[in-house]
């Protein structure tokens, strides 16, 4: 009775939907001085394209013989590319301002207070897809699957849209933090070939198919956590939540871009984000870019003498050039490459910055320029410290992984435990620890 209930309910959601917009043209559109600015942008704009908009793409896969025999294993349906997981280049798009003029959903009249200031529900969406650096349009389709608030203005659920029913992940802001952490956790797991099954919600656990690529296995996970199996299948097939992102949307495929991350990419330059001479404790080795879900992309560094969460008199600094795109919540975000967008090339995530001092949003900064003072601001932390992590194209790029840090050539490694971890430079290792220590003393 349950499934049929939720096929009801789907059917309902899908009735509902405004009919599919069409596929992007990537070629008429200049995204610096265009009258239309919901129309399609040139790709080649942000990034080489590798294949034209409505090709079949082959999208790779770890190997096959990890996994469980086919008949047990599930969907191999791919719901969409990698690079509709991300908020990356194709997420530039998107103006959900724009977008949601010509529906009449729930989202256009929500509001919700997140840290002491009350945003609405567009805002909420830009904030979690810039933090967790996940597509708002991917975050828009799954809100309109799960409760319709794309296009109903009175939708049945309004307190779990999401659909994960635990009171502290009440609201809209909750709902999507949760979301796109479980979203991040699918993705990179499969990017680092670290999962063959996924845990469903009655604790059973399903063989996942090698066939599918790292954006579907974000949904995968996302959808197990949710449903039993039966339910499970139908959310990640075609008729489930795909149908509902292709009416809205399109093809998700005409977005992709192949690969985001490309093989033969290099770190830029990049020194310690300090002072010549200072000493800094490397205090945590690679750990989550952006709460635990994502890839191992950050690392941490602590200033002076201990003193809990007061802002360090010493400066974090700019590790390259680059234009400050975001400095609000504790969070500094660097564009390495200077087109102002956050969602192509090379980005530096600069995290805990105090307000007091923090550089300003639309600034051009030279190497060695002051960023802020470490601190605890913009999220939990026992004391001040300077998170800082880097992304390509959106994509969190780990710390431990096929290509890490490089800061006045101290490579850093991890352990397969989050926070512990080594700076490595010729004979010299620093290894990371949660305090002021001689084993973790760095100087630049």
């Amino acid at each position: 009775m349950r499934k049929i209930i939720l096929l009801l309910l789907i059917f309902t959601l899908v009735a509902c939907t405004a009919p599919p917009e069409e596929s992007p043209d990537w070629d008429d559109y200049d995204p610096f001085g265009a009258p239309n600015p919901q129309a399609a942008i040139p790709l080649s704009t942000l990034l080489p394209p590798t294949r034209s908009a409505g090709e079949t793409i082959s999208t790779p896969t770890p190997n096959a013989a990890r996994f469980a025999p086919a008949d047990q294993q599930g969907s191999g349906f791919k719901i969409i590319p990698d690079s509709e997981l991300v908020y990356g280049p194709a997420s530039l798009l998107l103006n959900m301002d724009i977008y949601l003029k010509s529906k009449n959903g729930y989202i256009k009249t929500y509001t919700q207070e997140v840290d002491g200031e009350m945003l609405s529900g567009t805002e909420i969406i830009t904030r979690v897809a810039q933090d967790y650096s996940v597509n708002p349009r991917l975050l828009l389709a799954l809100l309109e699957y799960q409760s319709g608030w794309v296009t109903e203005s009175a939708p049945a659920e309004t307190n779990y849209p999401l659909r994960y029913y635990v009171e502290w992940y009440a609201g809209l802001y909750h709902q999507l933090v949760w979301t796109a952490n479980e979203l991040n956790r699918g993705y990179y797991l499969w990017r680092t070939n670290a999962v063959t099954e996924w845990t469903l919600v009655d604790g059973s656990l399903l063989p996942v198919n090698p066939s599918i690529n790292a954006g579907t296995a974000g949904l995968q996970n996302y959808f197990a956590l949710l449903y039993t199996r039966d339910i499970w299948e139908y959310d990640v097939s075609d008729e489930g939540f795909f149908a509902t992102y292709q009416s809205l949307f399109g093809y998700p495929f005409d977005y992709a871009i192949e690969p985001l991350v490309p093989p033969e990419l290099r770190q830029p330059q990049l020194t310690l984000p300090f002072a010549r001479g200072e000493t800094w404790s490397f205090t945590g080795g690679p750990h989550g870019g952006w709460d635990e879900g994502s890839a191992w992309a950050a690392l941490d560094f602590a200033a002076g003498e201990p003193r809990g969460c007061v802002p360090a008199e010493e400066w974090a600094l700019a590790s390259a050039p680059g234009v400050v795109v975001r400095a609000k919540n504790g969070a500094v975000i660097l564009d390495l490459d200077g087109d102002g967008y956050e969602q192509t090339g090379w980005v530096l995530l600069y995290m805990h910055m105090g307000t007091d001092g923090r550089v300003q949003s639309g600034s051009k900064l030279e190497t060695g320029a002051k960023i802020g003072h470490p601190s605890c601001e913009g999220g939990l932390s026992n004391a001040a410290h300077l998170h800082f992590a880097r992304r390509y194209n959106g994509e969190w790029i780990p710390a431990d992984g096929n290509l890490p840090f490089n800061l006045d050539g101290w490579i850093s490694s991890g352990t397969g435990n989050a926070y512990d971890g080594f700076l490595t430079k010729g004979s010299q290792r620093v290894e990371a620890w949660d305090a002021q220590n001689p084993a973790n003393e760095i100087t630049r």
